[in-house]
């Protein structure tokens, strides 16, 4: 697929660039690996002089930065300025936090005879990161402000529909005064991406992307014998137990769904609802759904953005087709979007039966799942009867059981009375078909690190 940047509300081509030759791509990787010879041994103080720089200049220039993220994949303007700020509180973090992340550990050791043992955390060379177009800086800041902060140099494989917002995070790096080749942008081939991970100077892929993809990659970097961390998608379970407060669940439950257009890993896809208050809330949710006003995502009144694009709406349109074939009930709500640009029908699925396989998709765009639980256990059930196991969320007015209840449900991440909550010094991950391994905090900057064991021992030989 060509790199383009194609305006999802107007449909305009506005630019596209040229695929990475594989000269262009050989060169990166030398780039790389020189960089990375002085990179790892320059000092915690000066790798966070680095992520503050960034941090600053993302600030300085927030709406610049935000303006090229609505026009590359169609965010509300607002959302994309609340982006700009996450990706520069993520290099803020790792400024602050990476020397005392990665400080050596003493191991405590059962006898004398083990000597003074130590674990120190190392970096281990050049990565590859390919991201996807939903969260086109933070899921770039996500991996390279903890890999630069441990000393790893970075290669960037970016979505195909946001290359400028890609460059644009290449020119930032280079402006906050990391090291020539140390953070590059490439423009790169599916066959090229085999070619890097068979590279002996790469030594890792982070992936953020659909199953399909994260299949490919770590299939080959498996076969490469490459370190990599998988964050897939998601269908998060939104559980409503008979206390919850539902005017603020409801609200939650329709930010939670349709923020970002809907194409959030993250997003609440399964409002799972026990009986006692299916019917009050499906009312108030579809109520609340049809209150959202498409239009301009520059536009201050706007509410629901456009998809990314014309492809991803015509996908969504043909799943909720399939969910019915499967016999599910679609009920369209509210105005009707505008025919020019990327936009779907908000659209709200119920009748989902257990042999409809619809149940266990992951709907990308402003699409509904409504179940209804006989209750909290039943609710349970459902929230695990999933492939995915990245978030979710349980809303009841006993925050003691609801921790109980989160406890109970099989995935990466659980909130309780809110749908999800991006940060940057809270992790981030799943596990089943969401992935393996986990970004930010402490976890995130060890997953590309040699952790090695450096071991005094003074003792007289056996013989």
């Amino acid at each position: 697929m060509p790199y383009a940047s194609i305006n999802p509300y107007t449909s305009e081509l506005v630019k596209s660039f040229p695929d990475a030759t594989d000269a262009e791509v050989a060169t990166a990787i030398d780039r790389a690996h020189a960089a990375f010879q002085t990179w790892k041994h320059t000092g915690f103080a000066a790798r966070a002089t680095v992520m503050r720089a960034a941090a600053e200049l993302l600030r300085r220039q927030c709406d610049d930065y935000a303006r090229l993220l609505t026009m590359e994949m169609g965010k509300l303007f607002s959302e994309a300025r609340a982006e700009v700020a996450l990706a520069a509180d993520i290099f803020d973090y790792y400024a602050l936090h990476a020397e005392s992340l990665l400080a050596p550990q003493p191991l405590p050791v059962a006898s004398p005879d083990e000597g003074s043992a130590t674990l120190v955390h190392e970096p281990l060379g050049v990565l590859l990161a390919i991201e996807p177009w939903n969260f086109p800086y933070y899921q770039i800041a996500r991996i390279i402000a903890p890999q630069l902060s441990a000393g790893n140099t970075m290669l960037l494989k970016h979505a195909s529909n946001v290359p400028q917002s890609a460059a644009a995070f290449e020119r930032l790096m280079r402006d906050a005064g990391l090291p020539a080749g140390a953070f590059q942008n490439l423009y790169a081939t599916r066959a090229q991406i085999e070619t890097i991970l068979n590279d002996p100077r790469v030594h890792g892929v982070a992936l953020t992307g659909s199953e399909a993809a994260g299949a490919i990659i770590a299939a080959q970097a498996g076969k490469a014998l490459k370190k990599s961390t998988m964050e897939l998608g998601g269908a998060d379970a939104f559980v409503v137990l008979a206390d919850a407060d539902l005017d603020k669940t409801v609200k939650w439950a329709v930010f939670g769904r349709h923020w970002n257009g809907g194409q959030v890993c993250v997003s609440s896809k399964r409002m799972i609802v026990v009986d006692a208050v299916y019917d009050a809330f499906a009312e108030r949710y579809a109520t609340g759904v049809a209150a959202l006003r498409a239009g301009d995502p520059f536009d201050a009144a706007t509410t629901l953005a456009p998809l990314s694009s014309r492809a991803a709406a015509d996908e969504i349109r043909d799943k909720i087709r399939q969910a019915v074939v499967f016999g599910a009930t679609a009920t369209e709500v509210g105005p009707p979007v505008p025919t020019g640009g990327a936009f779907v029908q908000p659209t709200i699925l119920s009748n989902l039966g257990a042999d409809n396989p619809a149940r266990h998709w992951e709907f990308f765009g402003p699409v509904s799942m409504l179940f209804r639980a006989a209750d909290e256990t039943d609710a349970v059930r459902i929230a695990n009867d999933t492939p995915f196991g990245l978030g979710g969320s349980v809303f009841t007015a006993d925050t003691a059981r609801g921790v109980e209840v989160a406890k109970q449900i099989a995935t990466g991440m659980v909130f309780i009375n809110h749908p999800t909550m991006v940060k940057a010094d809270l992790p981030f991950g799943g596990i089943g078909r969401s992935g393996y391994g986990r970004e930010l905090i402490g976890l995130g900057i060890k997953e590309f690190v040699n952790h090695k064991l450096i071991d005094v021992v003074d003792i007289d030989a056996p013989f």
